[in-house]
């Protein structure tokens, strides 16, 4: 009797390791976003990297936000907000929907770049669309967002 117990808390314990997360494969961290344009002969638009953390239930602090592109949509100031609904965190595999907003600078016009997709492990792929009054701040197309 002794010999069953021991072999189902040895499994217990197995299958609660099996269960952890993978810090590895989480929201938080560093990320890199290649914008590209839609249609048929898609092309680089903006890159950019941030910094994502979950706070507080399905909400993002994203900081440390940096146009790689040069372009006068977005310029330093530029503010972003995001959230995530995880549909699953099983053996350190995150997955699910994704939104970010990115709204310029007070001084750099009008202009807001929304993104929404899906979190698979450490990437993020979906559609962009960005809204503006700056001559030139309008578009929509497909990303990647890459962790690392």
């Amino acid at each position: 009797m002794q010999r069953i117990q021991t072999l189902v808390l040895v499994g217990f314990a197995l299958l609660l390791a099996a269960c952890g997360s993978n810090s590895n494969n989480t929201i938080n961290g560093n990320w890199t976003a290649a914008l590209m344009s839609g249609g048929s002969n898609s092309s680089p638009v903006f890159n950019f990297s941030v910094t994502l953390a979950a706070s507080g239930g399905s909400n993002l602090s994203v900081t440390n936000l940096n146009f790689t592109t040069a372009n006068s949509c977005f310029t330093s100031g530029s503010t972003a907000t995001g959230g995530f609904t995880l549909s699953g965190n099983m053996n350190g595999v995150t997955a699910g929907g994704f939104q970010m907003s990115i709204q310029s600078a007070p001084n750099g016009g009008n202009n807001l770049l929304t993104l929404q997709g899906t979190v698979n492990n450490n990437t993020v792929t979906g559609n962009w669309t960005l809204t503006g009054t700056t001559a030139g701040c309008t578009g929509s197309g497909s990303f990647t967002m890459n962790k690392g």
